[in-house]
């Protein structure tokens, strides 16, 4: 099998169980990685999750799937940028891109349906069995239940592992905090990335030690930030959310600095002259080209490059991918249009869960009706105890697509609607 370039050794490559490699393999470790990703269902499934708007909302705007499509282009041309523009790196040593882009494509697989109002109603739902957190639930595909063929999800490497894992906070270490945390069960899995090192005592749980990221991670958060920071306002205004009157009326409101202001005019001089797309688009590179790489020491820096160095990115676009977001919650989430629906959305989760949860996790239920596929069912009943059949519960609530739930729902709830053919 090919190696990664010299900035990687076989500490980052290595797997926690081995995978075997098809003789005359060409592929690099993270190429599989990545193809493993592209290939998976639950890649496929994020065409219908929402991003913005809900799935069927509107014909051009973002799902999960162009999301992370557009997050991943963007995580490797950051890494050409910094290969032509760091002393640091050369041909011999540079950032694996094909790992980066594993990580973007792989950075909201776990993420339920209806976005990140089901991320915090099914956190909600989960709370007494563990929690549920988007980014945890991307760790527990790729070790456990990526691939339903009795194996242990797909063996990544230890560097995709570790970018992945913006959050190293357990639950229980997390202070009741709804999100930025992984499961309990999952300190195998931070224990492996660590090589079994201790955290300092420095690096305390929550944000500090949510912190404390492998340089891929951080390529792939900046991208995701550059991302969504852009296209989601570059959506809300195509979507006639976000309009020039709005935004108008918005900055009035608001003491806005002066690289602020000059931001608000830019974007009404793009929405006056019909052209958001093209300069929106242009501030993508303006995102790539602020990032460059700074030296650091740590406890891990001396068992892998991946710790040597983090990703510093100029102020001036942190302070514009900020003021995006802010306008995008501002004129977009907090809409009656948006909120209605992430009510309706919490409330069909909300009800699934009830059902299941009385049926599978409690076994309160005195009916045994068979509400679950038949192999999803059995894998369930066979959980010992209620936190690890909730689990598999949440599992399979959140895998569905937006249109899967709101039809599991109808299916089980609305008198007038019903299909034998029609079975998620």
């Amino acid at each position: 099998m090919p190696t990664p370039s010299s900035f990687y050794s076989a500490f980052d490559t290595e797997s926690m169980s081995p995978r075997k490699a098809a003789d005359g393999e060409h592929r690099t470790a993270f190429q599989i990685d990545r193809d493993r990703i592209l290939h998976s269902s639950a890649f496929r499934r994020l065409q219908s999750k929402t991003q913005v708007f809900l799935s069927g909302e509107y014909d051009f705007y973002r799902t999960r799937l162009t999301h992370s499509i557009e997050v991943s282009q963007i995580g490797r041309s950051i890494c050409d940028w910094l290969k032509k523009t760091c002393d640091e790196l050369d041909g011999e040593a540079a950032i694996d891109s094909d790992l980066v882009e594993a990580a973007c494509l792989s950075h909201d697989l776990g993420h339920p349906p209806f976005g990140h109002t089901g991320e915090r109603t099914l956190h909600r739902l989960m709370e007494s069995y563990g929690g549920f957190e988007g980014n945890a639930q991307t760790l527990r595909l790729l070790t456990e239940t990526l691939f339903a063929d009795g194996q242990a999800g797909m063996h990544p490497t230890r560097a995709l592992l570790d970018a992945i894992l913006k959050y190293k906070t357990l639950f229980t270490e997390a202070n009741g905090a709804v999100n930025h945390y992984l499961y309990d069960d999952q300190n195998k899995y931070l224990d492996f990335v660590l090589d079994g090192q201790a955290f300092p005592l420095e690096l305390i749980p929550g944000k500090v030690r949510n912190g404390f990221k492998s340089l891929e991670c951080q390529i792939m958060d900046w991208a995701d930030d550059t991302a969504y920071s852009i296209n989601d306002l570059a959506d809300g205004i195509q979507a006639g959310f976000i309009t020039i009157s709005k935004l108008e009326d918005w900055a009035a409101t608001q003491t806005l600095s002066d690289d602020e202001t000059t931001q608000i005019d830019f974007l009404i001089k793009a929405m006056r002259e019909h052209r958001v797309e093209a300069r929106l688009g242009r501030c993508i590179g303006e995102h790539i080209r602020a990032c460059a790489l700074k030296p650091t020491v740590n406890f891990l820096s001396g068992a892998t490059k991946r710790y040597q160095f983090d990703l510093e990115v100029e102020p001036s676009l942190l302070a514009k991918a900020k003021l995006n977001k802010r306008i995008s919650y501002e004129l977009v989430f907090k809409t009656p249009q948006l909120q209605q629906l992430d009510f309706k959305a919490a409330m069909v989760l909300e009800k699934l869960f009830d059902a299941l949860r009385e049926r599978y996790i409690e076994k309160s239920s005195r009916h045994t009706l068979h509400l679950l596929p038949e192999g999803i069912e059995q894998i369930i009943e066979r959980g010992e105890t209620p936190n690890t059949r909730a689990r598999l519960v949440c599992d399979w609530i959140a895998n569905l697509t937006d249109r899967g739930a709101f039809r599991v729902y109808q299916r089980l709830f609305d008198a007038g609607f019903g299909s034998i053919t029609d079975f998620v």
